[in-house]
Protein backbone atom coordinates (compact mmCIF):
# COMPACT_ATOMS: atom_id res chain seq x y z
CA UNK A 1 0.00 0.00 0.00
CA UNK A 2 1.18 3.43 -0.77
CA UNK A 3 2.30 5.75 1.76
CA UNK A 4 0.82 9.28 1.80
CA UNK A 5 3.67 11.16 0.36
CA UNK A 6 4.03 8.32 -2.34
CA UNK A 7 0.53 9.02 -2.98
CA UNK A 8 0.66 12.49 -3.69
CA UNK A 9 3.77 12.13 -5.77
CA UNK A 10 1.70 10.03 -8.15
CA UNK A 11 -1.11 12.85 -7.85
CA UNK A 12 1.38 15.54 -8.69
CA UNK A 13 3.06 12.98 -11.66
CA UNK A 14 -0.26 12.43 -13.52
CA UNK A 15 -1.02 16.00 -13.58
CA UNK A 16 1.87 16.81 -15.00
CA UNK A 17 0.70 13.96 -17.63
CA UNK A 18 -2.61 15.49 -17.88
CA UNK A 19 -0.67 19.11 -18.59
CA UNK A 20 1.77 17.25 -21.25
CA UNK A 21 -0.94 15.55 -23.08
CA UNK A 22 -3.02 18.97 -22.68
CA UNK A 23 0.26 21.16 -24.56
CA UNK A 24 0.71 17.92 -27.05
CA UNK A 25 -2.27 17.99 -28.04
CA UNK A 26 -3.34 21.67 -29.13
CA UNK A 27 0.39 21.87 -30.52
CA UNK A 28 -0.65 19.40 -32.69
CA UNK A 29 -3.60 20.66 -33.62
CA UNK A 30 -2.31 24.16 -34.12
CA UNK A 31 1.30 23.17 -35.71
CA UNK A 32 0.15 22.96 -39.84
CA UNK A 33 -0.53 27.18 -39.37
CA UNK A 34 3.31 27.55 -38.56
CA UNK A 35 4.03 24.32 -41.27
CA UNK A 36 1.88 25.69 -43.88
CA UNK A 37 4.09 26.51 -46.87
CA UNK A 38 6.27 23.21 -46.20
CA UNK A 39 3.43 20.46 -45.91
CA UNK A 40 2.18 22.26 -49.23
CA UNK A 41 5.15 21.91 -51.26
CA UNK A 42 5.87 18.48 -49.86
CA UNK A 43 2.69 16.67 -50.58
CA UNK A 44 1.64 18.91 -53.52
CA UNK A 45 -1.34 20.59 -52.40
CA UNK A 46 -2.60 24.03 -52.03
CA UNK A 47 -1.91 26.86 -48.98
CA UNK A 48 -5.85 26.08 -48.67
CA UNK A 49 -5.88 23.08 -48.59
CA UNK A 50 -3.25 22.64 -45.97
CA UNK A 51 -5.17 25.46 -43.89
CA UNK A 52 -8.37 22.63 -44.08
CA UNK A 53 -6.50 20.66 -41.86
CA UNK A 54 -7.02 23.41 -39.15
CA UNK A 55 -10.63 23.75 -40.08
CA UNK A 56 -11.29 19.70 -40.34
CA UNK A 57 -9.79 19.76 -36.73
CA UNK A 58 -11.84 21.81 -35.41
CA UNK A 59 -15.62 21.08 -36.58
CA UNK A 60 -14.76 17.33 -35.95
CA UNK A 61 -13.78 18.30 -32.06
CA UNK A 62 -17.14 20.71 -32.35
CA UNK A 63 -19.32 17.56 -33.64
CA UNK A 64 -18.02 14.79 -31.57
CA UNK A 65 -17.14 15.97 -28.39
CA UNK A 66 -20.70 15.42 -26.83
CA UNK A 67 -21.44 11.88 -28.46
CA UNK A 68 -18.52 10.76 -27.34
CA UNK A 69 -18.46 11.80 -24.01
CA UNK A 70 -21.96 10.34 -23.21
CA UNK A 71 -20.79 6.80 -25.35
CA UNK A 72 -17.94 6.51 -22.85
CA UNK A 73 -19.33 7.58 -19.85
CA UNK A 74 -19.16 4.37 -17.93
CA UNK A 75 -15.54 3.50 -19.20
CA UNK A 76 -12.87 3.64 -16.61
CA UNK A 77 -10.96 6.84 -17.15
CA UNK A 78 -7.51 5.37 -16.88
CA UNK A 79 -8.18 2.88 -19.38
CA UNK A 80 -10.04 5.72 -21.85
CA UNK A 81 -7.11 7.97 -20.95
CA UNK A 82 -4.81 5.39 -22.46
CA UNK A 83 -6.44 4.83 -25.14
CA UNK A 84 -7.11 8.58 -26.00
CA UNK A 85 -3.21 8.96 -25.46
CA UNK A 86 -2.30 5.63 -27.97
CA UNK A 87 -4.52 7.07 -30.53
CA UNK A 88 -2.42 10.22 -30.57
CA UNK A 89 0.72 8.67 -30.97
CA UNK A 90 -0.25 6.60 -33.81
CA UNK A 91 -2.09 9.18 -35.73
CA UNK A 92 0.86 11.97 -35.03
CA UNK A 93 2.99 8.51 -36.51
CA UNK A 94 1.08 8.02 -39.34
CA UNK A 95 0.45 11.94 -39.94
CA UNK A 96 4.65 11.75 -40.30
CA UNK A 97 5.19 8.48 -42.15
CA UNK A 98 2.69 9.35 -44.41
CA UNK A 99 2.90 10.78 -47.70
CA UNK A 100 -0.65 11.57 -48.68
CA UNK A 101 -2.84 14.44 -47.94
CA UNK A 102 -5.68 12.73 -47.34
CA UNK A 103 -3.63 10.55 -45.27
CA UNK A 104 -2.74 13.37 -43.44
CA UNK A 105 -6.28 14.32 -43.12
CA UNK A 106 -7.96 11.08 -42.02
CA UNK A 107 -4.66 11.29 -39.37
CA UNK A 108 -5.99 14.44 -38.30
CA UNK A 109 -9.17 13.51 -37.66
CA UNK A 110 -8.31 10.81 -35.49
CA UNK A 111 -6.06 13.01 -33.64
CA UNK A 112 -9.05 14.84 -33.14
CA UNK A 113 -11.25 12.83 -32.21
CA UNK A 114 -9.23 11.95 -29.12
CA UNK A 115 -9.05 15.55 -28.21
CA UNK A 116 -12.39 16.09 -28.47
CA UNK A 117 -13.13 13.17 -25.80
CA UNK A 118 -9.14 13.88 -23.66
CA UNK A 119 -11.02 17.78 -22.94
CA UNK A 120 -13.78 16.07 -21.75
CA UNK A 121 -12.37 13.64 -19.39
CA UNK A 122 -9.15 15.58 -18.34
CA UNK A 123 -10.72 18.28 -16.08
CA UNK A 124 -12.77 15.71 -13.68
CA UNK A 125 -9.89 12.82 -13.41
CA UNK A 126 -6.92 15.95 -12.78
CA UNK A 127 -9.96 18.07 -10.38
CA UNK A 128 -10.90 14.40 -8.83
CA UNK A 129 -7.04 13.47 -7.24
CA UNK A 130 -6.69 16.83 -5.17
CA UNK A 131 -9.42 18.15 -2.27
CA UNK A 132 -12.47 20.39 -3.99
CA UNK A 133 -11.18 23.60 -2.04
CA UNK A 134 -8.44 24.12 -5.06
CA UNK A 135 -10.45 22.42 -8.21
CA UNK A 136 -10.02 26.13 -9.65
CA UNK A 137 -6.31 26.24 -9.45
CA UNK A 138 -5.84 22.61 -10.80
CA UNK A 139 -8.21 23.57 -13.89
CA UNK A 140 -5.89 27.09 -13.78
CA UNK A 141 -2.43 24.78 -14.51
CA UNK A 142 -3.87 22.64 -16.66
CA UNK A 143 -4.81 25.78 -19.09
CA UNK A 144 -1.45 27.11 -18.81
CA UNK A 145 -0.24 23.95 -20.17
CA UNK A 146 -2.47 24.10 -22.98
CA UNK A 147 -2.01 28.27 -23.52
CA UNK A 148 1.47 27.13 -23.85
CA UNK A 149 0.87 25.40 -27.24
CA UNK A 150 0.43 28.27 -29.04
CA UNK A 151 3.32 30.91 -27.54
CA UNK A 152 6.06 27.92 -27.12
CA UNK A 153 4.71 24.37 -28.86
CA UNK A 154 3.73 26.16 -32.30
CA UNK A 155 7.22 28.56 -32.66
CA UNK A 156 9.28 25.53 -31.57
CA UNK A 157 7.95 22.69 -33.65
CA UNK A 158 7.86 25.42 -36.73
CA UNK A 159 11.43 26.00 -36.67
CA UNK A 160 12.17 22.55 -35.89
CA UNK A 161 10.24 21.69 -39.43
CA UNK A 162 12.38 24.42 -41.16
CA UNK A 163 15.89 23.37 -40.10
CA UNK A 164 14.91 19.50 -41.03
CA UNK A 165 11.39 18.33 -42.39
CA UNK A 166 7.81 19.16 -41.23
CA UNK A 167 7.37 15.51 -40.04
CA UNK A 168 10.29 15.64 -37.74
CA UNK A 169 8.22 17.94 -34.86
CA UNK A 170 5.22 15.81 -35.17
CA UNK A 171 7.20 12.10 -34.23
CA UNK A 172 8.30 14.55 -31.35
CA UNK A 173 4.76 15.14 -30.18
CA UNK A 174 4.22 11.44 -30.70
CA UNK A 175 7.13 10.83 -28.39
CA UNK A 176 6.03 13.64 -25.80
CA UNK A 177 2.63 11.99 -26.12
CA UNK A 178 4.09 8.52 -25.68
CA UNK A 179 5.34 9.92 -22.18
CA UNK A 180 1.89 10.87 -20.75
CA UNK A 181 0.66 7.91 -22.26
CA UNK A 182 3.05 5.36 -19.78
CA UNK A 183 2.42 7.83 -16.50
CA UNK A 184 -1.07 7.44 -16.84
CA UNK A 185 -1.27 4.13 -17.82
CA UNK A 186 1.14 3.18 -14.34
CA UNK A 187 -0.08 6.02 -11.85
CA UNK A 188 -3.87 6.65 -12.38
CA UNK A 189 -5.90 4.53 -10.03
CA UNK A 190 -9.15 2.60 -12.08
CA UNK A 191 -12.15 3.45 -10.67
CA UNK A 192 -15.23 3.62 -11.93
CA UNK A 193 -15.89 7.34 -13.84
CA UNK A 194 -18.82 8.33 -11.62
CA UNK A 195 -17.07 7.94 -8.74
CA UNK A 196 -15.23 10.86 -6.59
CA UNK A 197 -15.83 14.51 -5.95
CA UNK A 198 -15.57 16.17 -9.74
CA UNK A 199 -17.81 13.27 -11.27
CA UNK A 200 -21.03 15.42 -10.63
CA UNK A 201 -21.51 18.73 -10.40
CA UNK A 202 -20.97 20.63 -7.03
CA UNK A 203 -24.04 22.84 -7.27
CA UNK A 204 -25.79 21.72 -10.20
CA UNK A 205 -27.87 24.38 -11.50
CA UNK A 206 -29.40 23.51 -15.03
CA UNK A 207 -29.99 27.57 -15.67
CA UNK A 208 -26.24 28.64 -15.33
CA UNK A 209 -25.21 25.75 -17.04
CA UNK A 210 -27.34 27.32 -20.34
CA UNK A 211 -25.93 30.67 -19.74
CA UNK A 212 -22.62 29.81 -19.64
CA UNK A 213 -22.79 27.46 -22.33
CA UNK A 214 -24.03 30.70 -24.23
CA UNK A 215 -21.76 33.05 -23.24
CA UNK A 216 -18.98 30.49 -24.28
CA UNK A 217 -20.41 30.19 -28.23
CA UNK A 218 -21.29 33.89 -27.86
CA UNK A 219 -17.66 35.01 -26.90
CA UNK A 220 -15.69 32.73 -29.03
CA UNK A 221 -17.80 33.39 -31.81
CA UNK A 222 -16.84 36.71 -31.12
CA UNK A 223 -13.31 36.76 -30.76
CA UNK A 224 -12.81 34.60 -33.43
CA UNK A 225 -14.51 36.96 -35.73
CA UNK A 226 -11.95 38.90 -35.60
CA UNK A 227 -8.88 37.46 -34.23
CA UNK A 228 -9.05 35.41 -37.40
CA UNK A 229 -8.03 38.05 -39.58
CA UNK A 230 -5.69 39.64 -36.87
CA UNK A 231 -2.50 39.72 -39.29
CA UNK A 232 -4.22 41.14 -41.61
CA UNK A 233 -5.80 43.73 -39.09
CA UNK A 234 -2.47 44.84 -38.05
CA UNK A 235 -0.89 45.13 -41.34
CA UNK A 236 -3.60 46.61 -43.36
CA UNK A 237 -5.15 48.78 -40.73
CA UNK A 238 -2.43 50.01 -38.20
CA UNK A 239 0.69 50.00 -41.12
CA UNK A 240 2.99 46.84 -39.62
CA UNK A 241 5.32 45.10 -41.40
CA UNK A 242 5.71 40.95 -41.76
CA UNK A 243 7.94 41.14 -39.13
CA UNK A 244 6.03 43.28 -36.39
CA UNK A 245 2.86 41.16 -37.00
CA UNK A 246 4.96 38.01 -36.16
CA UNK A 247 6.47 39.62 -32.60
CA UNK A 248 2.76 41.29 -32.05
CA UNK A 249 1.65 37.75 -32.17
CA UNK A 250 3.83 35.92 -29.61
CA UNK A 251 3.02 39.21 -27.79
CA UNK A 252 -0.45 38.11 -27.91
CA UNK A 253 0.32 34.58 -27.25
CA UNK A 254 2.00 35.81 -23.97
CA UNK A 255 -0.23 37.72 -22.77
CA UNK A 256 -2.86 34.87 -23.23
CA UNK A 257 -0.58 33.16 -20.71
CA UNK A 258 -0.12 35.67 -17.96
CA UNK A 259 -3.91 35.96 -18.20
CA UNK A 260 -4.65 32.38 -17.50
CA UNK A 261 -1.21 32.24 -14.64
CA UNK A 262 -3.06 35.16 -12.80
CA UNK A 263 -6.76 34.05 -13.42
CA UNK A 264 -6.12 30.47 -12.19
CA UNK A 265 -5.27 31.14 -8.91
CA UNK A 266 -8.54 32.89 -8.48
CA UNK A 267 -11.10 30.65 -9.30
CA UNK A 268 -11.88 29.27 -6.28
CA UNK A 269 -12.25 32.43 -4.59
CA UNK A 270 -13.92 34.55 -6.94
CA UNK A 271 -15.51 32.18 -9.74
CA UNK A 272 -18.03 34.55 -10.73
CA UNK A 273 -15.53 37.40 -11.43
CA UNK A 274 -13.33 35.20 -12.83
CA UNK A 275 -15.57 35.04 -15.94
CA UNK A 276 -17.35 38.27 -16.12
CA UNK A 277 -14.38 40.50 -15.74
CA UNK A 278 -12.26 38.51 -19.58
CA UNK A 279 -15.32 38.11 -20.88
CA UNK A 280 -15.69 42.02 -20.21
CA UNK A 281 -12.02 42.72 -21.14
CA UNK A 282 -12.63 40.82 -24.47
CA UNK A 283 -15.31 43.19 -25.40
CA UNK A 284 -12.81 46.03 -24.71
CA UNK A 285 -10.67 44.66 -26.78
CA UNK A 286 -12.15 44.08 -29.90
CA UNK A 287 -14.04 46.94 -29.81
CA UNK A 288 -10.95 49.27 -29.06
CA UNK A 289 -9.40 47.85 -31.67
CA UNK A 290 -12.08 48.56 -33.87
CA UNK A 291 -11.57 52.34 -32.76
CA UNK A 292 -8.37 53.14 -32.40
CA UNK A 293 -6.56 50.08 -33.73
CA UNK A 294 -5.58 52.61 -36.93
CA UNK A 295 -2.96 53.99 -33.85
CA UNK A 296 0.15 51.57 -33.78
CA UNK A 297 0.11 51.98 -29.90
CA UNK A 298 -3.94 51.76 -29.60
CA UNK A 299 -3.66 48.13 -31.42
CA UNK A 300 -0.43 47.11 -29.63
CA UNK A 301 -2.36 47.99 -26.17
CA UNK A 302 -5.85 46.52 -26.87
CA UNK A 303 -4.08 43.18 -28.59
CA UNK A 304 -2.23 42.54 -25.76
CA UNK A 305 -5.81 42.87 -23.88
CA UNK A 306 -7.35 40.85 -26.03
CA UNK A 307 -4.64 37.97 -26.23
CA UNK A 308 -4.80 37.95 -22.46
CA UNK A 309 -8.70 37.52 -21.80
CA UNK A 310 -8.98 34.56 -24.59
CA UNK A 311 -7.35 32.12 -22.26
CA UNK A 312 -9.04 32.74 -19.04
CA UNK A 313 -12.42 32.92 -20.83
CA UNK A 314 -12.41 29.45 -21.41
CA UNK A 315 -10.17 28.30 -18.24
CA UNK A 316 -13.08 30.13 -16.39
CA UNK A 317 -16.08 28.49 -18.04
CA UNK A 318 -14.61 25.07 -17.67
CA UNK A 319 -14.64 25.81 -14.07
CA UNK A 320 -18.37 26.82 -14.12
CA UNK A 321 -19.17 23.40 -16.49
CA UNK A 322 -17.39 21.73 -13.17
CA UNK A 323 -19.77 23.57 -10.40
CA UNK A 324 -23.24 24.22 -12.93
CA UNK A 325 -22.90 20.16 -14.52
CA UNK A 326 -27.03 19.35 -14.28
CA UNK A 327 -25.56 15.70 -14.33
CA UNK A 328 -22.13 14.16 -15.00
CA UNK A 329 -19.24 17.13 -15.49
CA UNK A 330 -17.56 15.18 -18.57
CA UNK A 331 -20.74 15.74 -20.22
CA UNK A 332 -21.09 19.29 -19.16
CA UNK A 333 -17.51 19.89 -19.99
CA UNK A 334 -17.79 17.84 -23.78
CA UNK A 335 -21.06 20.87 -24.48
CA UNK A 336 -18.09 23.33 -23.24
CA UNK A 337 -15.56 22.03 -25.52
CA UNK A 338 -18.34 21.42 -28.40
CA UNK A 339 -19.42 24.81 -28.36
CA UNK A 340 -16.23 26.72 -28.30
CA UNK A 341 -14.96 24.40 -31.58
CA UNK A 342 -17.96 25.82 -32.99
CA UNK A 343 -17.65 29.25 -31.54
CA UNK A 344 -13.87 29.06 -33.79
CA UNK A 345 -15.32 27.57 -36.84
CA UNK A 346 -18.58 30.12 -36.67
CA UNK A 347 -16.25 32.84 -35.78
CA UNK A 348 -14.17 32.31 -38.86
CA UNK A 349 -17.49 31.66 -41.06
CA UNK A 350 -18.70 35.15 -39.84
CA UNK A 351 -15.73 37.26 -40.11
CA UNK A 352 -14.97 35.84 -43.66
CA UNK A 353 -18.92 37.35 -44.08
CA UNK A 354 -17.97 40.92 -42.85
CA UNK A 355 -14.63 40.99 -44.49
CA UNK A 356 -15.97 41.52 -48.17
CA UNK A 357 -18.45 43.38 -47.22
CA UNK A 358 -17.26 45.97 -45.21
CA UNK A 359 -13.64 45.92 -44.06
CA UNK A 360 -10.88 44.15 -41.61
CA UNK A 361 -12.06 46.91 -39.39
CA UNK A 362 -15.47 45.87 -39.34
CA UNK A 363 -15.22 42.15 -37.94
CA UNK A 364 -13.31 43.14 -34.69
CA UNK A 365 -16.48 45.58 -34.62
CA UNK A 366 -18.91 42.92 -35.20
CA UNK A 367 -17.00 40.52 -32.92
CA UNK A 368 -16.99 43.21 -30.11
CA UNK A 369 -20.84 43.29 -30.15
CA UNK A 370 -21.20 39.44 -30.00
CA UNK A 371 -19.30 39.78 -26.94
CA UNK A 372 -21.10 42.43 -25.68
CA UNK A 373 -23.78 39.99 -26.06
CA UNK A 374 -22.00 37.52 -24.33
CA UNK A 375 -21.84 39.77 -21.11
CA UNK A 376 -25.40 40.79 -21.19
CA UNK A 377 -26.14 36.76 -21.03
CA UNK A 378 -23.79 36.53 -18.39
CA UNK A 379 -25.27 39.30 -16.27
CA UNK A 380 -28.56 37.42 -16.50
CA UNK A 381 -27.20 34.86 -13.96
CA UNK A 382 -27.28 37.57 -11.30
CA UNK A 383 -30.67 37.04 -11.07
CA UNK A 384 -31.16 33.54 -10.45
CA UNK A 385 -31.78 32.62 -6.98
CA UNK A 386 -28.73 31.11 -5.66
CA UNK A 387 -27.75 27.92 -6.03
CA UNK A 388 -28.06 24.99 -3.69
CA UNK A 389 -24.96 22.95 -3.03
CA UNK A 390 -24.99 19.12 -2.94
CA UNK A 391 -22.83 16.49 -1.10
CA UNK A 392 -22.94 13.26 -3.02
CA UNK A 393 -22.64 10.27 -0.18
CA UNK A 394 -20.03 7.89 -1.62
CA UNK A 395 -21.95 4.79 0.10
CA UNK A 396 -25.32 5.38 -1.34
CA UNK A 397 -24.19 7.37 -4.46
CA UNK A 398 -27.63 9.76 -3.57
CA UNK A 399 -26.96 13.00 -3.90
CA UNK A 400 -28.22 15.42 -0.59
CA UNK A 401 -29.09 18.97 -0.49
CA UNK A 402 -26.35 20.83 1.70
CA UNK A 403 -27.14 24.58 1.92
CA UNK A 404 -26.95 27.58 -0.53
CA UNK A 405 -23.66 28.07 -2.21
CA UNK A 406 -21.65 31.16 -1.57
CA UNK A 407 -20.05 33.72 -4.61
CA UNK A 408 -21.52 31.56 -7.54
Amino acid sequence: MATAPSARWHKVAVLAALMLAAFTFNTVENLPIGLLELISDDVQVSLSAVGYLVTAYGLTVAVVSLPLAHATRSMPRRHLLTVLLAALVLSSLVSALGSSYWLLMAARVVTALAQALFWAVMGPVAVGLFAPAVRGRVIGVLSVAGSLALVLGVPLGTWLGQQSAWQLPLVVLAGLGLVSLVTIAVLLPTSRPEEGHAAYGSVPDRRRFKIVLLTTALSVTGAFAGYTYLVKFLGDVSGFSDTSVSALLMLSGIAGVVGVTMAGPLLDRYPRGTLAVPVATQAAAMLGLYAFGTAPAGAVVFLALLGGSLGPVFMATQNHMLRFAPARTEIALAANSGAYNAGVAGGALLGGLVLPAWDVRATFLVGGLLTVAAFSALLTERLLPPPVEQVRTPESGRTVESRPAENC
